[in-house]
């Protein structure tokens, strides 16, 4: 009998392979807050608060280890690093996004993202 992964380790295995991805996507480009080296993928708006941004690619960026953890982001260094690399409209849709905060992924949407960014 094959025992079946349970949502939540699908959606924790999911946020490993995408956090992979936006390391390796930014990783030339540096700490969207402070332009150090990139050590990890830091959300604008916290995975843990907004669920609906936390696999968008708008929302995650590469962060320094002392940004995303000491610095629990260094959210108004980020908010400026976004301004600079992508200008005032993308942070205002980004904004405007994070007014649907909630979303529970299914089975197949969390697989689609795994298979999306591997």
């Amino acid at each position: 009998m094959r025992k079946t992964i349970t949502l939540p380790q699908l959606k924790a295995k999911a946020q490993t392979i995408f956090n992979k991805f936006i390391r390796e996507r930014d990783k030339e480009l540096g700490c969207i807050s402070c332009g150090s080296k990139v050590d990890h993928a830091g959300h604008y708006f916290s995975a843990g608060h907004y669920s609906a941004l936390c696999f968008d690619e708008n929302n995650v960026h590469g962060q320094c280890l002392k940004c995303n953890n000491f610095l629990h982001g260094n959210l108004i260094n980020y908010r400026m690093g976004l301004v600079d690399r992508y200008g005032d409209k993308f942070v205002i849709n980004l904004e405007s996004k994070s007014k649907n905060k909630l979303y529970k992924y299914s089975r197949e949407e969390l697989q689609e993202i795994i298979n999306k960014y591997k």
